[in-house]
């Protein structure tokens, strides 16, 4: 790919190195999936600097959520997803499906180049959508401008976002540089697939002898406390927990499902549920995504514990609670006092100051200016 040099590179880059503890994170989330992504690239014959993508999409966190519904390792929106065929229902959402999404995204990516021939245009309708950034190269011919990303017309998030890919580019090919200290990744396989029947994930856990949170980092698609066979028919698993899993399944004489499926009838209330099935009633709400007082609905289905002598014992990870696309935010007009800068309004209002610039079209700050500020549920801008 093209090395875009730019003073938002620079800016990017030092923005990157100055978030030490952050980046750390980001990279040590990234050594499960990079293997992966990079063989998958290089199978296709693809730039492998775009296995960097995920750190700016989703900062390699699998259960990331955007508040234009985007999610996943590589932000897919709920209709581009549907269109690269990622199931998304109840039980299963195939974008946060590492193997699935990463195949989406590579198909996706693949078809921009074709469409532009460029992957910088490809990479700027990966973010803003191939129509807008079509629109953005007629409109320069139009006006006799050049048609490449440098010179186009866009949104702001589209503008730095190239320019944070190239300055993951640096930072990782050459980290003295940056005063950054890298861990190596080895060049092998971290994790391999293995065929699953319906199967509790932290009875799965347990069988491959690994903590229940490592294993949905692996598997964060399923959405409930049980793999559903119809959804996805493999486990991911870390290739030195592959032997030890199959070992343990094949002496496993208990069922390997410790819930079952129920559909509401009318009347049916989830607290006396709760009760006869043996389970508070916070336990059974988290187990099925369901918020507040609704989920009463008839002919909705829920999952309900058998009572076997591991239903009791379960333990829900937070990551089956519903999704947080309730919580909207809030719209404030904010007014600039002197002495503030935008990292301090930014920073009030936990927002970024790259969002702030977008939503106001801002060059300049002064006192006395209205700024427009989407405050994310629960911040309070105090």
């Amino acid at each position: 790919m093209p090395n875009l040099d730019s003073p938002i590179v620079k800016d990017r880059e030092a923005w990157y190195v100055s978030q030490k503890a952050s980046f750390g994170i980001m990279v040590e989330r990234s050594k499960l999936y990079l293997y992966h992504i990079v063989d998958e690239l290089e199978k296709r014959g693809m730039p492998t600097e775009l296995a960097l993508l995920p750190m700016v999409e989703s900062a390699f966190n699998p259960m990331a959520y955007s508040k234009s519904h985007a999610s996943g390792l590589w932000q897919f929106i709920p209709s581009t997803g549907k269109q690269y065929k990622l199931t998304q229902n109840w039980w299963y959402d195939a974008r946060r499906d590492i193997v699935a999404s990463t195949s989406a995204a590579l198909d996706y990516l693949e078809f921009l180049y074709e469409m532009h021939g460029d992957w910088q245009l490809a990479l700027a309708s990966y973010n803003w959508g191939e129509n807008a950034v079509a629109r953005a190269i007629q409109k320069n011919a139009a006006d006799g401008l050049p048609g490449d990303y440098p010179n186009l017309t866009m949104p702001q998030e589209t503008r730095y976002y190239v320019p944070k890919l190239q300055a993951l580019k640096n930072i990782i090919a050459n980290p003295a540089a940056f005063g950054v200290d890298l861990n190596r990744i080895a060049n092998q396989p971290y994790f391999a697939t293995v065929p699953i029947r319906n199967i509790d994930i932290k009875l799965a856990a347990k069988l491959a002898q690994m903590p229940v949170e490592d294993l949905i980092a692996l598997n964060p698609a399923h959405k409930r406390p049980v793999i559903s066979a119809e959804q996805s028919k493999t486990l991911v698993l870390p290739i030195d927990r592959v032997a030890v899993f199959e070992a343990n399944l094949a002496k496993r004489s208990h069922p390997l499902v410790s819930w079952k499926s129920y559909w509401l009838k009318r009347g049916d209330k989830l607290a006396r549920l709760a009760t006869k099935h043996g389970i508070g009633l916070a336990e059974l709400k988290r187990v099925n995504g369901i918020e507040g007082s609704g989920g009463e609905r008839p002919g909705t289905e829920i999952l309900v514990p058998v009572k076997t002598e591991e239903a009791n014992a379960v333990v829900v990870p937070a990551v089956y609670r519903g999704t947080p696309s309730a919580s909207k935010p809030k719209n404030v007009v904010y007014m600039v006092k002197r002495g503030d800068t935008l990292h301090s309004i930014a920073g009030r209002y936990s927002v970024s100051v790259e969002d702030l610039r977008q939503w106001n079209r801002l060059g300049g700050l002064k006192a006395g200016q209205r700024l427009v500020i989407h405050v994310p549920a629960g911040a309070s801008g105090k």
